[in-house]
């Protein structure tokens, strides 16, 4: 079983977020840990530290945005109500790079992220999060996918 999940979350993920904490839940030992983790990029940290008035620097004030963050509470709150031992943590920078750094750094027995269906090209155009976590990620990674039916 797994000791240790991030969930990778974003603002995208709004329509998925019971599976999400569900695919942690699922795969998670009873003593687990679920480390919630969103992903800022630098103009969007610099903006929403400035409007809420953050000291800027160091992880305190990117876990202290993700603790905020309406989908990385909101996930936070599942996997609470499920009996999780369950933790919020903010990174800035390339959302696929946060991603498996923040795994390396805790170790983690799977990565949980969502996405959606994109083309060959549109992947190629714009590169893939999920597609760079699952290929390079040094534990196993559950994708959770996007329900087409939420989206009419």
């Amino acid at each position: 079983m797994t000791e240790t999940a991030v969930i990778a979350v974003s603002r995208n993920d709004e329509r998925r977020l019971d599976k999400l904490a569900s695919a942690a839940t699922d795969s998670l030992d009873d003593d687990g840990q679920a480390i919630v983790l969103h992903v800022f990029d630098g103009t969007e940290y610099d903006d929403l530290t400035e409007r809420l008035n953050l000291p800027t620097g160091g992880a305190d004030a990117s876990d202290e945005l993700a603790r905020r963050h309406s989908v990385a509470s909101d996930v936070a709150e599942r996997l609470d109500a499920d009996g999780v031992d369950v933790s919020v943590r903010g990174a800035v920078g390339t959302e696929s790079d946060a991603i498996l750094d923040v795994a390396d750094d805790v170790g983690a027995d799977l990565v949980v992220i969502g996405g959606r269906k994109r083309s060959p090209s549109g992947k190629a155009l714009f590169g893939s999060t999920a597609q760079t976590v699952l290929l390079e990620a040094d534990c196993p990674v559950t994708f959770v996918k996007e329900d087409r039916k939420a989206l009419a």
